[in-house]
């Protein structure tokens, strides 16, 4: 079938030669001879050549007043760059053309086009696409194409949309099945094909396209026209068996803007001047007296072409649009769109305006299905490690589990490590721009010193622990950005004010307003006694009852069931003592819940200095840098004791001094979540830069790591490890993230007298204005002078 294909399409090729020579003889203008250098015989070859014959025969005919005709002279280059150099000269020498259209490879223009500069004959490529034919710096040779250098902007934007940080670019001679069989084509691997391979995707067959499957391509952007369509409905209909690509396409505008600039430029000087140099030197090839002309008017051309404005601009064609697509099935997907203006976007009339800045790759391109059929972003590429894994050291010493425990079965012997620093390094790892491959190996009985200098000896690549960032240990390694929060904190017990005891009800009023409270009670029972005995019979009788009746109004007041009072008078002195016993009772309610629910935690020590005051003993950290600084800022060592872990401390702590223990511990302030609860840190004497990962001096990992934490810092994963590792923090210590309280907290503060001196004053008041009142004016409210008892009502 394959055969018989290849000999339809070369009998094809045939017709369409002879065609275009009788056309050239038929016609009565100017006949300009014009060369095509091609690998005749080759599909993409006869399906530019017969784009060309379809491009001359639709200008003539919608041009029949034009003077001049181009008449063609094709010869086969037979892919070969030597061949298509003698096919030029052959051109020249013996057939006098003004122009040549061709060749088809890069290899093969480069010494055309030496020719073409020495003749002053125009090459005019659709498909040479060399960014090096530039250097050659010949005036004569145009580029109907696209310079594949004129990718590299659209390239650059794929990249930095996926946040890529490296490339390899690969030039492939071969099939791309060889590439797939040495693993590259895999889950995790990315790549971007040029539009070289991408606007030949229509001529692959099923097998091309199977090695393909996942990969991003640049295309050439053909933007939609009627002339567009109905030439591919002609082309159809013309070679059913014959694919077009973008090249047929180009080969077509430029044997146009080729016909149009020699019409412009017209039939004299259509002669070659041969001097005796270049009869000496080249076998009678002599110099062009049309090409200067050809050379201005062609360098003009402009007009709207199927493949879209065509226009040389420094010879070449410049882009404005590419087409981003995505290779699945058997075609390419379009993705999105490369803009010159606006950059990468989803669609070709879309503007920058409706993009937001921080947007993603999920904003500009369509969904896409990357190698190994997955719709996970491939990070691009695994970090070189020489053909071994990257070997990590992990400390068994460190003395909070919390941090880094590591842990070995006795069964299988295999070491299982976990912990904050493990997991948050695991977290970064996966946040990587690209996979590491690692493996972790403990470190027994090496104090922080020693193990990072491990590092410098280069017997582990890396070292991933609780290891403090310091300006000493930078000489030797490189750190990557702290994870923790930095600082040394001083942590200290802390104690509860208030003594519970049985007497812990007298706790909310000081003593002089439980005093005040108690004499007003019966300061208020006699003055309604004396604004009521004359009217009301309860408070009537003898004199031990009306005794007892003050005492019982005293006292039945606080519950608001005094006796019940008839005088205007009392009435009102009552109700100014109803409002100040509510008052006073709810304050006192509300401070004695406060005492039996609430623990008043106080730190014993506010800061490092009282600490040396007092000469009391100072923890701190086995294997840390901190006792030097402890030094520095005065304690002797006599006054320092020194704790291997988290329990060590605690039970130091609890101590205190005077029982063989310490009165505080200085700690680095990620530790000091372990603590926090049982003791509050209350200062930050000394500033480091917390807890990073430890890499070699000049490690590429260290950026990129760093970067990584960032990531991680700024999502919730950060919070989610704190969390799962730490202490949940009690809201009466400071969180180290933020540091310790500015302004400790105070003693308990009783209600004093000075809280209700008005009430008490107002009460005072009215209760003297009312008893003068009754004293100096008893006929005033009304009452019987008779001694029977008013009638209550």
């Amino acid at each position: 079938m394959k055969r018989e294909h290849d000999l339809f399409i070369n009998l094809l090729f045939l017709v369409v030669v002879l065609l275009m020579q009788v056309g050239e003889g038929q016609s009565t203008a100017t006949d300009v001879k014009v060369g095509i250098v091609d690998d005749v015989g080759m599909p993409y070859s006869n399906m530019t050549l017969f784009c060309i014959n379809m491009s001359l025969s639709d200008f003539y005919s919608s041009h029949p007043e034009t003077r001049t005709r181009l008449v063609t002279t094709i010869v086969d280059s037979k892919n070969d760059v030597v061949i298509a150099a003698a096919a030029a000269l052959d051109l020249i020498t013996n057939h006098d053309v003004t122009a040549i259209i061709g060749p088809w490879t890069s290899m093969q223009a480069q010494f055309m086009i030496e020719i073409g500069q020495k003749t002053q004959v125009p090459i005019v490529s659709y498909s040479a696409t060399s960014p090096f034919l530039a250097s050659i710096r010949s005036q004569y040779f145009f580029r109907a194409t696209y310079d594949d250098s004129s990718q590299v902007h659209t390239i650059k934007a794929i990249i930095k949309l996926f946040g890529w940080r490296e490339v390899v670019p690969v030039y492939v001679d071969n099939t791309f099945g060889e590439a797939k069989e040495i693993g590259l084509m895999k889950k995790g691997y990315v790549w971007i094909l040029t539009n070289a391979i991408t606007d030949g995707l229509s001529l692959m067959n099923e097998t091309e396209f199977d090695t393909m499957q996942g990969v991003l391509g640049v295309k050439t952007y053909v933007l939609r026209s009627e002339e567009l369509e109905a030439f591919k409905s002609r082309w159809k209909n013309r070679f059913p068996l014959s694919d077009l690509s973008v090249y047929g396409l180009w080969a077509y505008d430029a044997t146009t803007a080729l016909a149009l600039a020699i019409e412009e430029s017209g039939t004299s000087n259509l002669t070659f001047l041969k001097t005796d140099a270049m009869r000496n030197m080249s076998g009678g090839l002599g110099v062009s007296q049309y090409g200067p002309k050809l050379f201005q008017t062609l360098s003009g051309v402009r007009f709207k072409g199927l493949a879209g404005d065509f226009r040389f601009i420094n010879r070449e064609l410049q882009p404005s649009v590419f087409e981003i697509v995505n290779v699945n099935g058997h075609g390419g997907r379009t993705i999105g769109y490369w803009m010159k203006e606006h950059g990468l976007l989803k669609n070709v009339d879309q503007t920058e305006a409706t993009m937001t800045t921080f947007s993603t790759w999920k904003d500009r391109l369509r969904p896409v299905i990357w190698p190994g059929d997955t719709t996970f972003v491939p990070k691009g590429w695994e970090i070189p490690t020489n053909g071994k894994r990257l070997k990590i050291g992990v400390p068994t010493n460190s003395g909070s589990p919390q941090f880094v425990k590591v842990t070995r079965d006795p069964i299988t012997n295999s070491t299982t490590f976990s912990g904050f620093c493990i997991e948050y390094f695991e977290a970064v790892i996966q946040a990587m721009p690209y996979g590491v491959s690692y493996d972790f190996f403990p470190i027994e009985d090496l104090d922080y010193k020693t193990l990072v200098y491990q590092v410098y000896l280069e017997k582990y690549d890396a070292v991933v622990g609780d290891t403090t960032i310091s300006a000493n240990r930078s000489k030797y390694v490189e750190f990557s950005l702290s994870y923790t929060p930095s600082g040394v904190g001083l942590v200290v017990p802390v104690k509860d004010n208030v003594k519970r005891s049985s007497a812990i009800f007298l706790m909310p009023l000081t003593w002089g307003l439980w005093l005040l409270s108690l004499l007003s009670f019966f300061i208020i029972a006699i003055v309604v006694w004396v604004l009521e005995h004359r009217l009301n019979p309860e408070f009537d009788g003898p004199g031990n009852y009306q005794i007892s009746t003050i005492l019982w109004f005293s006292f039945s007041i606080m519950v608001f069931a005094p006796k019940r009072v008839l005088s205007f008078w009392a009435r009102f002195v009552v109700i100014v003592w109803y409002f100040l016993v509510l008052v006073l009772t709810q304050s006192y309610t509300a401070s004695l819940a406060s005492l039996l629910t609430s623990q008043q935690l106080h730190p014993t020590v506010t800061n490092i200095n009282s600490l040396l005051e007092k000469g009391e003993v100072v923890g701190y950290q086995r294997s840390s840098f901190v006792l030097e600084r402890l030094r520095e800022s005065g304690f002797s060592d006599a006054k320092l004791v020194n704790y291997h872990g988290s329990e060590h401390c605690d039970e130091l702590l609890s101590k205190g001094s005077a029982r063989g223990g310490i009165s505080a511990a200085l700690m680095e302030v990620p530790y000091v979540r372990v603590f926090l609860g049982q003791y509050k840190m209350v200062q930050t004497p000394f500033k480091v830069d917390g807890l990073g990962f430890v890499f070699p001096i000049g490690s590429p990992l260290v950026a990129d790591v760093s970067r990584a934490i960032l990531k991680v810092e700024e999502s919730n994963k950060a919070n989610q490890l704190e969390n799962a590792w730490f202490k949940k923090i009690d809201e009466s210590c400071p969180d180290p993230l933020t540091g310790p309280d500015p302004n400790p907290s105070v003693s308990f503060r009783k209600l004093g007298i000075d809280s209700f001196w008005v009430l008490f004053l107002t009460a005072a008041v009215r209760s003297l204005c009312f008893c003068i009142g009754e004293m100096y004016v008893p006929f005033f409210e009304g009452a019987p002078k008779s001694k029977e008892p008013a009638r209550i009502v």
